[in-house]
């Protein structure tokens, strides 16, 4: 096979790096599919066929969407996808395009767009009670209430219903204050909570920031990235893959971990009071990049946090419902039970909804003022998020992310062996990042101009990504959770076509 030149070099590099690592990448069965010019990767066939479309010409759109919604609601891509339908895994343009998903409407879509079961039953209970707020009773919130509890450990069996996981987020920070009688709360550099006052104060990615004054009493500490941190090394992550960087510590003992800590500790000492309301942190980042954290991390802060007498939160809005694969909840990798779990995305499958879970020692204390939402547990809503529940079941979804999503880390994994610019690919389950950079020696984030022009390359072959990282250098890859083998070696082909054309432009 030929590659050029600098192709050959890039993955000498990699395997000499490779042979460095005490932990190496399994190679076994590695080939490299090369393409011609024009070529393209084939697409997995599918049997469904969209309608056809019959809305506003897209230049009309276009014009609508200039002149009549809010300039902050942004697009992506040269030329904005006009999506019309979707099915399964799979979305339609107007004019018939099909894409593979990998990001699931922000990893939202968590078993497949338009599943039938889900459609079903909105359609049955539109038909019986749409609407009568949560202030008298009705089946689906209670019946819901406790399948859905039933999934949690221990005392965790107290739910509040949100619209939204930044209102999830925002009514769990207050719960804490309310409860703790405290003011200080923790959250992670990279981490994104939600797009209110309070949670945009504890969001750390400086995109999201509006620059005006928000919540009080907010603070962050270094996130424990063990590819772009300070300390990390290829022992550290619970991932099928590790990083490449070189690992120093000894059997049973993770040096990056006790490292991290200490910030954490240090954070603890100089920028919060005696007392502590919330500690809150996803499982793995989500927009900071699928960011994984060293194992025991999680463990050993959650301590720390309740010495001061604060609550753990686990922000599980883009982890949960089955997606790391081996649990069903993100908090449960870490091995932690959370005093508060929030949750949504994935919860309905692109339903707006979201939830709260607590225990009734910590929600008491918040029933002594009036607290509302007036479509929190609509009936609709939670007979979606029941059907999902069942569906995740019934189609063994969790056990799809898990075997799926190994197999898409360790093909794209392949990737990273093979291009300089490729510098960390991780994750666990369907909740992966690749994360891009300049080279993997000084590990600087790739131009955002060159990220872009890979990512559409990606699109015009058929598969979106997604995007995230606080350099903007990662690409996000959080599908439908009933992708399959097929798809996975078709996303990896596209991506291997994308970056050697890049490398292809770079040598001109």
């Amino acid at each position: 096979m030929n590659f050029p030149a600098a192709m050959k070099r890039s993955i000498s590099r990699a395997y000499a790096n490779l042979l460095k690592c005490h932990q190496p990448l399994p190679l076994i069965g590695v080939s490299f599919r090369h393409f011609s010019k024009d070529e393209h990767p084939v697409m997995p066939p599918c049997d469904f066929e969209p309608e056809k479309y019959e809305s506003y010409p897209y230049e009309h759109i276009q014009e609508l969407r200039k002149e009549r919604i809010a300039p902050s609601l942004y697009t992506i891509y040269k030329k904005p996808l006009l999506l019309h339908q979707g099915h399964k895994q799979w979305l339609f343009d107007s004019e018939g395009r099909r894409y593979l998903d990998l990001f699931a409407g922000i990893v939202t879509v968590s078993v497949g767009h338009c599943h039938p079961k889900i459609t079903e039953a909105a359609h049955k209970q539109f038909g019986l009670l749409c609407h009568t707020s949560n202030i008298f009773l009705n089946p689906p919130i209670h019946e819901y209430a406790e399948k859905l509890t039933n999934l949690l450990p221990g005392k965790l069996k107290v739910v509040y219903f949100t619209n939204s996981g930044s209102e999830a987020n925002d009514l769990a920070l207050q719960m804490a204050r309310v409860y703790t009688g405290n003011c200080d709360l923790i959250s992670l550099r990279g981490g994104y909570h939600g797009a209110s006052p309070l949670t945009l104060s504890l969001t750390a990615v400086a995109s999201y920031k509006p620059g005006i004054t928000l919540s009080t009493n907010c603070h962050t500490t270094m996130c424990p990235d063990v590819f772009r941190g300070v300390w990390g090394g290829s022992h550290c992550r619970d991932s099928p893959v590790q990083t490449i960087r070189k690992c120093s510590c000894s059997p049973g003992s993770c040096e990056a971990k006790d490292q991290y800590v200490d910030q954490f500790k240090e954070t603890l000492s100089t920028c919060v009071g005696q007392r502590l309301a919330a500690f809150i942190a996803e499982p793995i980042q989500g927009v900071g990049g699928a960011v994984q954290y060293p194992k025991g991390f999680l463990k050993e802060v959650y301590e720390l946090v309740r010495e001061r007498g604060g609550l753990c939160i686990a922000d599980e809005v883009q982890t949960g419902f089955g997606r790391t694969g081996s649990h069903f909840w993100g908090f449960q990798t870490h091995d932690v039970v959370p005093d508060i779990v929030t949750m949504a995305k994935g919860i309905g499958n692109g339903f707006p909804m979201g939830a709260v879970i607590t225990t009734q020692e910590i929600a008491k204390p918040f029933a002594k003022f009036l607290h509302f939402n007036t479509f929190g547990g609509n009936p609709v809503a939670c007979v979606v998020g029941s059907a999902v529940l069942d569906i995740i079941e019934e189609e063994g979804l969790q056990k799809n992310c898990e075997v799926i999503g190994t197999q898409m880390l360790l093909e794209f994994a392949k990737l990273r062996d093979m291009f300089e610019i490729v510098g960390d690919v991780r994750g666990k389950g369907l909740m992966i990042g690749i994360e891009m950079v300049k080279d993997k020696e000084s590990r600087k984030p790739l131009p955002a101009e060159e990220m872009n022009l890979i990512w559409e390359d990606c699109k015009d072959m058929g598969v979106l990504f997604g995007k995230g990282g606080i350099y903007g250098q990662t690409f996000r890859i959080k599908p439908p959770m009933c992708i399959t083998t097929e798809d996975v070696t078709f996303a990896a082909d596209v991506f291997q076509r994308a970056l050697t054309r890049h490398m292809e432009r770079s040598q001109k």
